[in-house]
């Protein structure tokens, strides 16, 4: 029997815990560290790495990566987008318990959504078999040159408009989970051209994508955790890259969807949770004092 839907679903939720976490401690090494400017990239991406906080988490993020394409290479994107949406959740848990953030009754509410939702989707997901790799060019290409695009106006547009620090950061979060998303889509078509071409599979264009849209989520991340307050930026980023994962999912990849009209409604009411539990988990309140301690922490 094949167990590597089931073996990817694991993947994927090791992949949304790891990833909090390596977030968390990036935001507590991102605050002491000198401001990120993209015009002075190897200058910022050192005072970044010379904070503590900040490599550990950036070390948590790789261990969380390899989960990542792990999930990638053997389940369908929508399927892992899915369940990295779980994420969303544990953030409001550990935020809570481990990082000194008091959660709101509506950040539990989201609890109750996002479980709701995930299970509607589960038990409506067709039967899939294998990893779902294959895709369409033509799709792919206009997805991802779209995609880079809104990545490139969330960027630059706040700062035309003279948003202030916090809207920035927001806007910068959610550049960044569209850019992340955008390396997820190039990610999953590469995981297919490597187990059908082996090591030439990395003689492609989607290697260059992956890289120029990783590469700019990373300053994109950490100026938004310098400008933002953490939870509501983590959350944005991850809400960001699950959408684009999904919709990436059943544009490129052809991921499927329920063949009948009930399965399609309870599906939509399943993502449609999701999103609600993303709006309602975004925002706890930083407790007294914690700030300081983390502060005191750090060096």
């Amino acid at each position: 029997m094949d167990f590597s839907l089931e073996l990817g679903v694991l993947f994927a939720l090791l992949c949304a815990f790891v990833t909090n976490l390596a977030f968390l401690f990036k935001h507590r090494g991102a605050a002491a560290a000198p401001p990120v400017d993209m015009r002075h990239p190897l200058a910022s991406a050192a005072g970044l790495f010379r904070s503590r906080w900040f490599m550990i988490g950036w070390l948590v993020a790789v261990v969380a990566w390899i989960f990542h394409v792990l999930a990638l290479a053997l389940a369908p994107i929508s399927v892992v987008q899915v369940v990295l949406a779980s994420g969303l959740v544990l953030l409001a848990v550990m935020a809570d318990r481990l990082f000194g953030f008091t959660v709101s009754k509506r950040q539990w509410a989201g609890l109750i959504a996002m479980a709701v939702g995930l299970g509607l989707i589960v038990i409506t997901q067709p039967v899939v078999h294998g990893s779902h790799s294959s895709y369409s060019v033509p799709a792919m290409v206009a997805f991802e040159g779209a995609l880079l695009g809104v990545g490139a106006l969330l960027i630059i547009g706040p700062r035309v408009v003279g948003a202030h620090a916090k809207g920035q950061g927001l806007a910068l979060g959610a550049a960044a989970g569209v850019l992340f998303g955008v390396s997820d889509v190039a990610l999953k078509a590469l995981t297919g051209l490597l187990a059908t071409d082996g090591a030439l599979g990395l003689v492609s264009p989607w290697v260059l994508v992956a890289a120029l849209a990783s590469v700019s989520a990373f300053y994109a991340s950490a100026r938004a955790l310098q400008d933002g307050d953490a939870v509501p930026v983590i959350a944005i980023t991850g809400t960001a890259a699950n959408i684009v994962g999904i919709a990436g999912g059943i544009v490129v990849f052809g991921d499927p969807v329920p063949g009948d009209t009930v399965g399609i409604v309870l599906q939509v009411v399943g993502f449609l949770l999701v999103v609600v539990a993303a709006a309602l988990t975004p925002a706890p309140v930083r407790a007294a004092g914690v700030e300081a301690a983390a502060g005191s922490c750090e060096g």
